[in-house]
């Protein structure tokens, strides 16, 4: 087995390796005490998709076969009144709102409310400058994880959310950190035999008394409420909603909410369009 170079980017290293997933732990082995390491730091999950990719496969290898399924089901509204019959506006963040305070500014509070609609909606794919910080970096890259994996939907805090399908709950879970997800839920459901799951981030304290680990939950159920500044990570009220096809090796009810550019092929079979359930229009992500 050849060792991986020393280089920066050992993303890019591996995805161009034709190893085999299977070959990683030989990989790491095989290479420098200080790229082993590196490589050891690392979600090997994550490490696993990407030679996958190398090698021109799936990176999950039951994505085709999720997002398949999705596409043909029929969801409950996560949001009443839905969303995709509301009046939204697209809360792009790279300043095609020159005077929008960031997400994480109290002051968007009052921005928002003066826009006069229901939802606002953040946009899955984006590339948002707000993640070039320390926080969304790792040991394998210099590169920023700053692609957002979800879709956000702004409302008042204390907004119900109810369940677009049934599933079981897998996490449920306060994420404490600054600008982390708060009270966060993540909820497993099946595609036939094939595990996928949904998560759903910056909820209200009231999550525990709705939800219990393992619980059964039924579509249409309410299943949280939007969390207010102190109990939602410091954010504007919002759910960040997401799916994954793997929770690699994210066991801990946490799960990442952006991924590398450079690796967005990857990150989009691991998290494919959560639009998949939400049918949003495509009016509700471009501005009017």
């Amino acid at each position: 087995m050849s060792a991986l170079p020393d280089q920066p980017d050992l993303y890019a290293a591996l995805r161009h390796s034709g190893a085999q997933p299977e070959d990683l732990p030989a990989l790491i082995a095989a290479s420098s005490a200080p790229v082993a390491a590196r490589l050891r730091a690392a979600d090997q999950g994550l490490l696993c998709a990407i030679l996958r990719a190398g090698l021109g496969l799936p990176a999950i290898p039951s994505a085709p076969q999720i997002i398949a399924h999705l596409q043909n089901l029929t969801f409950v509204p996560l949001f009443r009144p839905d969303v995709a019959s509301s009046r939204t506006l697209a809360l792009l963040t790279n300043d095609e709102h020159p005077d929008m305070p960031p997400f994480s500014d109290r002051a968007f509070d009052a921005w928002f409310a003066a826009q006069d609609v229901p939802y606002g909606i953040g946009i899955y794919g984006e590339d948002r400058s707000v993640y070039r910080t320390a926080q969304f970096a790792d040991a394998i890259s210099p590169e920023r994880r700053t692609r957002h994996l979800g879709i956000d939907v702004f409302a008042p805090a204390g907004t119900p959310l109810y369940a677009p399908l049934q599933g079981r709950v897998l996490h449920l879970t306060y994420n404490a950190d600054p600008l982390d997800y708060g009270h966060t839920l993540i909820l497993e459901h099946r595609a036939e035999a094939m595990p996928f799951y949904t998560l759903y981030g910056h909820l209200a304290s009231t999550l525990p008394a709705l939800l219990h680990p393992g619980a059964e939950v039924t579509a249409g159920q309410h299943i949280a409420d939007l969390g207010d500044w102190h109990e939602n990570g410091g954010w504007a009220p919002h759910v960040h909603f997401q799916i994954m096809t793997d929770m690699l090796d994210q066991t801990g009810g946490n799960f990442y909410g952006v991924g590398h550019s450079s690796l967005w092929d990857v990150w989009q079979s691991i998290c494919p369009d959560p639009n998949l359930i939400l049918r949003l229009p495509e009016s509700a992500f471009a501005l009017p």
